[in-house]
């Protein structure tokens, strides 16, 4: 994005135990993230989680509800404006921050046995490939190690777990796609430090349905109304319209009266991990390491994984500075001013080390087998198990459920189910997906390369795996409207559109297309949403 935390997009009730352990001599971390935050970092004060039919609805006991999920003494916030907060504490202790430029490759030394750092992208190349006026040749970035902190399914985060085998004797990884609003309301009509979970309606007919997913609904200081659906993306109907389902859901009474006389101020969609402890990949390699929702650190259950994120790239941080500080060197590369292309690039294994002893892996292994019994068993036998595993067992159940399928691999063919008839939208309280796409800011120069590719070989899959045995499910599942089958007047004949000018950066599309056809790569620097309170 242009600025820190234009793409950083979560629901967000923020555990701030990371953020004491990074700055323990600040008293009031809150106050501070004032200065640069619109609205204010709110304590939460009432918890709640309710089941909810089509036209009614049930709190679910706190005494009944896993431990993870109590959100006393957290906060609600918004996350971008935290990054930018910590942006600005960067600054302050001398680091160079250079938004506006994206990663597009990653670079290895001679015999590509170790990273060397990243080269940004090309500006100002247009759709022909061909050099503009305004082209400017990316820039390499080396060091001595490269943290990757993309987030989920980040692109140079996955070209490394590629190039390395990261995965190796790891489950697949699982993902979520998380779709959000941010209302205005009345201030007499807030609720300040309210959080409401749901499950049941829209996802989940039944309480066997394997639809792992449900809502959140957060009041946040002064008058914001945060809101959003989480789906995972190992659901087997491509029928299903995430976004169509996020609107029905405003619609349920439980739901609709927290927006009466409101207004829908922002809107955005991302995907996150939910594989877990089982789907981290080796965080180490030659060169650099992986921090954050790039490794997947998300706990599924507590439905955060900022905390994790910050002290995963504390550790690495320590871990590094130690390793290169034991080489007794009297100045840094910053001082030098340049680094010896002789030195023999390290692998700093005490980071994985240490991430092993810390409360990341002992919350993340407490509940690794709870999404999988969703999967596997249904809402409510999945619930009532992961109540057994955080108030009892803690972990320590002498069995593992392992996922070993890919998302995209979970869908099954149309043929087997009935396509789903949504509700209209009224304008008002629901919105058809182009017009809540505006709210995003997104923009991206027309006259540039497509940064969303189908990968050689798999040019035939839209056509005769995607429509013909999938009801081409990436017109569904998209959240920006990016891909549409065109039918051509004269010829009769559909094909495949790619409007990537409203790519909103969720990275869906590489996870869920039949046979995970789409290549996501960077586009130009400052392009796709800009998110603001999100």
């Amino acid at each position: 994005g242009n600025e820190i935390g234009a793409h950083i997009l979560s629901g967000n009730v923020f555990d701030p135990k990371a953020i004491r352990e990074l700055f323990p001599d600040m008293e009031d971390w809150t106050s501070e993230l004032l200065e640069v935050q619109s609205s204010h970092a709110t304590p939460v004060t009432d918890d709640k989680f309710m089941l909810l039919t089509p036209t009614n609805s049930y709190q679910i006991p706190n005494i009944l509800l896993p431990k993870q999920l109590c959100n006393e003494g957290n906060y609600i916030i918004s996350l971008g404006q935290l990054c930018r907060w910590l942006g600005t504490k960067a600054e302050e202790m001398g680091v160079e921050v250079y938004p506006g430029f994206a990663a597009s490759e990653v670079l290895y030394d001679c015999d590509k046995t170790a990273v060397r750092g990243i080269a940004t992208r090309d500006v100002g190349v247009g759709k022909d490939g061909k050099p503009k006026s305004t082209f400017e040749r990316g820039v390499e970035l080396l060091g001595r190690q490269t943290i990757f902190a993309e987030g989920a399914r980040g692109s140079c985060s996955e070209s490394i777990i590629s190039h390395f085998d990261l995965r190796r004797d790891r489950s697949m990884q699982s993902y979520g796609l998380g779709i959000k609003e941010v209302w205005e309301i009345p201030k007499e009509k807030h609720q300040p430090g309210l959080v409401q979970h749901t499950l049941g309606y829209p996802l989940q007919s039944f309480l066997t349905d394997k639809n792992f997913g449900g809502t959140f609904l957060y009041h946040q200081a002064p008058n914001l109304v945060l809101a959003g659906l989480v789906i995972g993306l190992d659901y087997e109907n491509p029928h299903i319209n995430p976004y169509r389902e996020f609107q029905k859901w405003k619609t349920h009474p439980e739901i609709s009266k927290h927006f009466e006389d409101g207004t829908c101020i922002s809107y955005g969609a991302r995907v996150l991990n939910e594989g877990g402890y089982h789907s981290i990949p080796k965080l180490t390699f030659p060169g650099g390491a992986l921090i954050g929702c790039g490794a997947g650190f998300l706990n599924a259950v507590k439905i955060k994984g900022s905390h994790t994120a910050i002290k995963s790239g504390m550790l690495a941080a320590e871990s590094i500075f130690h390793a290169l500080q034991s080489d007794n060197e009297t100045h840094s590369v910053a001082v030098n001013g340049h680094i010896d292309s002789t030195e023999k690039i390290k692998e700093v294994h005490a980071y994985e080390d240490e991430l092993k002893k810390s409360w990341v892996y002992d919350e993340l292994y407490e509940v690794r087998n709870c999404h999988e019994s969703f999967a596997r068993w249904g809402m409510l036998p999945g619930l009532m198990f992961t109540g057994l595993v955080t108030n009892i067992t803690r972990g320590k159940e002498p069995f593992t459920l392992e996922h070993k399928e890919s998302d995209t691999d979970k869908t099954k063919e149309a043929k087997h189910f009935e396509p789903i008839s949504y509700p209209p939208v009224d304008d008002v309280l629901t919105f058809d997906l182009l017009t809540n796409l505006q709210r995003s800011g997104t923009y991206h120069e027309d006259d540039q390369e497509a940064h969303l590719r189908i990968k050689p070989d798999l040019e035939h899959i839209p056509m005769s795996i995607s429509m013909q045995v999938y009801g081409a499910p990436e017109q569904r599942f998209c959240p920006a409207g990016v891909y549409e089958y065109v039918t051509d007047e004269k010829e009769g004949q559909s094909d495949l559109v790619i409007n990537a000018q409203n790519c909103i950066h969720c990275k869906c599309c590489s996870i869920k297309t039949p046979g995970e056809y789409i290549n996501w790569t960077v586009p130009e620097g400052g392009g796709g949403p800009q998110y603001q309170v999100m």
